[in-house]
């Protein structure tokens, strides 16, 4: 039940007293990135330090006074834990693992060995490593709310299913993406149906997410599970360590496990017969291989302590959050568009008793939708959230079946979007008309009132449209086509990916190749774990490496201009502009790297003194790779960037209307071109017009904002207008060629953008603007735009030396040629 006003306002106010105290780590965010404590609190660390810095702990595999010390200790916790849940020692037995998929992975390894295998069945509403579990199975089944009411009335799933030595029924106690509870006494129903059967029936219930805000309460007659697996950090915050528990009846299933490790076995025999003894006394003496990770197991006792000690009994933290919960989801609810439209789209039930018998946990998940009833992009939530220090998660939530049901998705949409892309962990975006993911807010023992009214004033300030906006095309009518002309102001290259410009000096001819600017973006960082490119979205202090091109010795020099720099960390690395390759892996080609989430093959350099250059400089493990133009497959790549729907200027579209898929081209000549790009984002070049900075600049002023300059926003050519009339200000959305000098180029849309324009390309430090002011005067269907993508394009039988070798310089005039119709 949730708490009443008078006691829920008393219990918040002393949680924002211990927050303060507690958890300074969280200063002005908004942490609704989790499902309890999750965060370690300051009395916990204190107390944890002050033990391992008074006591001696050894070994517990070892017959030394501190090794003792250390069994006797993890003994008691263990009992102390199993307390925590309510659970007789004589009926349960404890496991610790690193976390609660490794227990699920324990259970499966032991269903696996049976001798006929096993049957599972799993509720749609998973986490994914519960669904994992099917792929070792003799016959799986995921059911839903209707299947397990079948099952529960006597139909079998596995009816006609060939034989097996048991079965496995897994499920969540709480769904991690909705909060929806599911009943504990599903288990004991399940195996009353299955008496008289030769296959005997288990159970493995997923407690991470109910734990971590309710007491899960295994003395309960109800409760029949025979594993249940935990997150111990979702509760009490530290230490990352999880729990299998298991009913003393179920243990004989993991006699037939074959690892063994140090610690689990009595006797081990190796050369003239290899014979062992298994730990017999406990079960757990059997599953926990090698050295206990006993320091972590000293720090839940800290943490048992500290987390009763701040927050009372799991009850008292689960009215808490069920309040706000309650307040966070009639918040979102409630918001409505100018139009009346609703803004949020609610896949959570209203999070209180009387919504189910069970009852829903502090988990809120929706999405977003514009006036026009458009989708709001996830990745332009995430961008703002983290500029307003505001931790949501969203995506799929390791949570396949729950998310596939909420948004309609059948499994060849789910296909069609990993062909284009969208994979676990990536940017969500809107693919044939639906969401790919979902936003999902959750409370727990620390989270306050606040949190929850800071929340829904971001989600209110950035996404609630009180007047529909209409269409760009509208809005540059009036002056879409007056007759301007513009100047280069700035010509800049980047020659590593996310890292400083060069800036072109005036006076000095630039090569235009068909990838764009030459040496614009032929070299990155890799990280050699994941193959990822760097970017200086993650890393801003990427700006802090600031490449200047030295053709004179045919040298790139790269000079770091951070903090750090002495004897044995140099302030400068030179590199050949030569291709030699000498100067690379021989085995790089085999590396696979991701820009953009597209998989490329980079040239990875051999140096040492390279590579930690730049490991130093950034203090992450990287190295350099270059990717030269010319290559073919995943030596090279294509422009992404369009003509985007709010840029025509005919057509007058509202957001949403038009199918995401284009009609095919009437004609060859409409078929539209590949153009070649190295390592940036969408297109050969970026072009930035000040006049629209200026205009921007003046928007954030009024907001109370300081302004930023032109290099914010990391263009390759920056043009100015001889007049500084307001009508040239974001007239660049609207052409579709221009002439610079005597070269033509093609623009191919609007360029989008995300938080990077808020790293401060001098200092490194990000900053709120501009995409604040940018999401509130730029954002057409749910994206930020700013800045038009272009591509160099030859005039057809011109064989002159300026066709053959095109080139650019700053001060050259700029003539419109063409718009967009």
């Amino acid at each position: 039940m949730a708490s009443t006003d008078s006691t829920a306002a008393a219990y918040n106010e002393a949680v924002e007293e211990l927050r303060q105290r507690e958890y300074p780590m969280l200063e002005d965010s908004v942490y609704l990135d989790h499902a309890g404590s999750t965060l370690p609190a300051k009395s916990l660390m204190d107390s944890f330090a002050r033990e391992m810095t008074s006591t001696l702990y050894g070994n517990p595999h070892s017959g030394s006074w501190s090794s003792q010390l250390s069994t006797l200790r993890i003994d008691d916790i263990r009992l102390r834990l199993l307390s925590f849940f309510h659970a007789d020692p004589s009926e349960y037995d404890l496991v610790f693992v690193p976390n609660a998929t490794a227990g699920v992975k324990l259970v499966v390894e032991a269903m696996r060995s049976l001798p006929e295998g096993y049957s599972y069945a799993y509720h749609q509403a998973c986490h994914t490593s519960i669904v994992g579990a099917r792929e070792d199975a003799r016959q799986s089944a995921c059911v839903d709310d209707v299947d397990m009411a079948s099952w529960l009335g006597g139909s079998d799933p596995f009816a006609s299913a060939g034989p097996s030595s048991a079965t496995l029924f897994a499920y969540s106690a709480q769904s991690h993406m909705d909060g929806r509870r599911y009943p504990l006494s599903w288990p004991r129903e399940l195996k009353e149906h299955s008496n008289g059967k030769s296959a005997p029936l288990f159970a493995l219930l997923d407690a991470a997410s109910f734990s971590a805000t309710s007491q899960l309460d295994l003395s309960s007659s109800d409760f029949a599970a025979d594993f249940v697996v935990l997150s111990l950090y979702k509760i009490f915050g530290f230490p990352d360590l999880g729990a299998l528990i298991v009913r003393r009846p179920a243990e004989y299933i993991f006699d037939r496990r074959h690892y063994f490790g140090g610690g689990t076995v009595d006797l081990v025999t190796c050369k003239k017969e290899q014979w062992h003894a298994r730990k017999t006394q406990f079960l757990h003496e059997r599953l926990e291989d090698g050295t206990l990770p006993f320091h972590n197991i000293m720090a839940l006792d800290s943490a048992m302590t500290v987390h009763s000690k701040l927050f009372g009994s799991m009850d008292k933290v689960s009215a808490h959050t069920s309040y706000l919960a309650q307040r966070l989801f009639d918040g979102l609810d409630s918001l409505r568009h100018g139009n009346t439209l609703p803004v949020c789209v609610m896949y959570t039930q209203r999070p209180d008793a009387s919504t189910t018998s069970l009852g829903v946990g502090p988990v809120v998940s929706f999405n977003l939708k514009n006036s026009a009833g458009g989708w709001v992009s996830l990745g332009e939530v995430d961008k703002l959230a983290i500029l307003q220090k505001i931790h949501i998660r969203t995506g799929g939530l390791c949570s396949p079946g729950n998310v596939a049901a909420a948004l309609a998705l059948e499994p060849w949409e789910m296909k069609r979007n990993l062909s284009a892309g969208i994979r676990c962990g990536a940017d969500s975006e809107i693919m044939g008309g639906k969401p790919t993911g979902v936003i999902r807010a959750s409370v727990g023992a620390m989270s306050t009132e606040s949190d929850v009214n800071r929340f829904l004033e971001f989600i209110q300030e950035f996404f609630v449209e009180d007047y529909p906006t209409p269409p760009l095309s509208q809005q540059l009518d009036e002056t879409s086509h007056a007759a301007s002309t513009f100047r280069v102001k700035s010509v800049t290259v980047f020659p590593i990916k996310s890292c400083g410009g060069h800036v072109v000096p005036p006076g000095l001819r630039w090569d235009v190749k068909p990838e764009g600017l030459a040496w614009d973006r032929e070299w990155c960082l890799v990280h050699p774990g994941s193959g990822q490119a760097l970017s200086q979205k993650r890393y801003p202090k990427m700006t802090l490496l600031r490449p200047a091109l030295d053709f004179e010795n045919g040298l790139l020099r790269v000079t770091y201009h951070g903090p750090g720099s002495d004897a044995d960390h140099p302030s400068e690395i030179q590199i050949p502009l030569s291709a030699n390759p000498s100067l690379f892996d021989q085995e790089s080609k085999r590396m696979s790297s991701r820009v953009c989430g597209e998989e490329i093959s980079a040239q990875v350099y051999s140096s040492p003194d390279i590579n930690n250059f730049f490991s130093d400089s950034l203090g992450v493990p990287c190295v350099l790779a270059r990717f030269p133009a010319g290559g073919r497959g995943l030596t090279s790549r294509t422009a992404k960037a369009r003509i985007q729907k709010h840029q025509h200027t005919r057509l007058r579209p509202l957001p949403g209307s038009f199918p995401d898929i284009p009609s095919p081209p009437d004609s060859d000549s409409e078929q539209p071109s590949e153009s070649k790009i190295l390592l940036s984002n969408e297109s050969p070049i970026l072009l930035v017009n000040s006049c629209s900075v200026d205009a921007l600049n003046d928007d954030i002023t009024n907001r109370g904002g300081e302004v930023v300059p032109d290099d914010s926003f990391r263009a390759n050519i920056v043009i100015e207008s001889d007049e500084k009339a307001k009508h040239n200000a974001y007239s660049e959305d609207t052409w579709s060629k221009i002439r610079i000098g005597n070269q033509e180029f093609k623009l191919l849309g609007a360029c989008r953008r995300c938080q990077m324009v808020c790293v401060d390309q001098a200092s490194g430090n990000r900053r709120q603007e501009p995409f604040s002011t940018l999401a509130k005067t730029r954002r057409f269907d749910g994206k930020v735009y700013f800045g038009a993508h272009m591509t160099h394009e030859p005039r057809p039988g011109d064989a002159s030396l300026a066709s053959q070798a095109p080139t650019i310089q700053v001060g050259e005039a700029v003539t419109v040629q063409g718009w967009i119709s």
